[in-house]
């Protein structure tokens, strides 16, 4: 969920449906239309014998996952961990 402010509305979005967003006028307005916009896709998609998205709620995560960065920037990421004290895993995880 994200506010417009250009356009004075929240924006619902759904992860497991990129191309699919609805707007209200406030959060709980943008949320039932997102699910509305969702549904009415899946009901699409069944006609349509296209695969549904597996939901992100059912995804199974390690909690791992490797990055591949330029040496310099790996270089950058590993000086600032260390004046902070930190491990560079958990600048990383900081900086989401």
């Amino acid at each position: 969920m994200n506010y417009d402010a250009d356009d004075d509305v929240y924006i619902g979005n759904c992860a497991e449906i990129p191309s699919i967003q609805a707007h209200g006028n406030d959060p709980d307005s943008a949320l039932t239309e997102i699910r509305k916009a969702v549904l009415g896709a899946l009901k699409w998609m069944e006609k349509d014998k296209q695969t549904l998205p597996e939901p992100f709620s059912l995804h199974k995560f390690s909690g791992e996952f490797r990055v591949r960065m330029p040496p310099e920037k790996h270089r950058k990421v590993a000086i600032e961990a260390a004046l902070q004290g930190i491990s560079m895993n958990q600048l990383i995880v900081s900086k989401l």
